[in-house]
C-alpha cells in the first residue's frame, strides 16, 4: 500500500493532491467538523499507545456501566461496526469481526446491549460472510443498515447499488427474514446515489441524498416482500 501511495505521489500534481487531502480530512464519521493537516495529526496522536486491546478494554469498560441504565430505561444500544472493519492511519478497531462482536454481547448479556448490522460496513472486509453473521448475530441485532459495497482485488472498494456489489444483499435479505421472522427491527437503506434533482442542491453530506435513498428502500422493500412471499 505504501509503495502504491508513493508511486502516486510521484506523478500527482499540487490539484490532485489537495484533492486527496481534502476527501480524507473533510470529515470523519458521525462528525461535519472538518480539520487542517495538522489539527488531523494532532487528533490521530491522541490515539498513540492505544491498542486494540487497550480500546477494546476501554469500550466492554463503558458498556459495563451504561447497558444496565439504557436497559432500566428501555433504551435498546446498537454499537455501528467500524468502517472500515480494518485498521486506518494505524488506528485500532474492535468492531469488526463476528468474534468482536460476541465480545460487546458479553461485556452485558442483554437484547438492551446489541448491535447496528452494517452490510456496507462489515462487508468491506472479504473475509466477513454477511449471511452467516446474520445467523450468528441475529438475537442481538437492533439496528439495519442495509447497502452494499463492491470489493477490488487490492483490498480497496467502493459504495455499489443497493442490489449489486459484494454485498450479496438477495442472500443477506434471505437470512434477515429467515433469523427475524416477523420480528421487525429498525432498518434504513443507508447511502445512495447522487440522482434527478437531488443533484443540483446544496449542502447535504455525500450518500444522504434523498432520491437515490428513497429508490434503494423502495429496492429493498420489494426484495423483502418478494422473499417473504417465496416461503409463505
Amino acid at each position: 500500500v505504501l509503495e502504491s501511495a508513493e508511486r502516486w505521489l510521484a506523478t500527482a500534481d499540487d490539484a490532485a493532491i489537495a484533492k486527496l487531502v481534502r476527501n480524507i480530512i473533510a470529515g470523519l464519521p458521525g462528525s461535519e467538523e472538518s480539520y487542517t493537516v495538522e489539527q488531523f495529526r494532532e487528533v490521530l496522536a491522541a490515539y498513540d499507545g492505544i491498542s486494540a486491546d487497550v480500546l477494546r478494554a476501554n469500550l466492554l469498560a463503558f458498556l459495563a456501566e451504561i447497558a444496565p441504565v439504557a436497559e432500566e430505561a428501555g433504551v435498546k444500544l446498537a454499537i455501528h461496526p467500524d468502517d472500515p472493519p480494518f485498521p486506518m492511519f494505524g488506528l485500532p478497531r474492535v468492531v469488526s469481526t463476528v468474534a468482536d462482536c460476541q465480545a460487546i454481547f458479553n461485556a452485558y448479556d442483554s437484547p438492551y446491549n446489541g448491535l447496528c448490522f452494517c452490510t456496507g460496513s462489515f462487508g468491506a472486509r472479504a473475509d466477513n460472510h454477511l449471511p452467516t453473521m446474520l445467523d450468528q448475530l441475529s438475537h442481538r441485532i437492533n439496528f439495519l443498515h442495509l447497502r452494499s459495497v463492491q470489493l477490488e482485488a487490492d483490498g480497496s472498494f467502493y459504495e455499489a447499488n443497493h442490489l449489486e456489489g459484494s454485498a450479496g444483499m438477495a442472500d443477506v435479505m434471505y437470512a434477515v427474514v429467515r433469523a427475524r421472522g416477523d420480528a421487525r427491527v429498525p432498518m434504513r437503506p443507508d447511502h445512495g446515489h447522487l440522482m434527478v434533482d437531488d443533484a443540483h442542491k446544496k449542502g447535504g453530506n455525500p450518500g444522504y441524498s434523498l432520491y437515490g435513498r428513497m429508490r434503494g428502500l423502495a429496492e429493498l422493500r420489494g426484495l423483502e416482500m418478494g422473499i417473504r412471499r417465496s416461503l409463505g
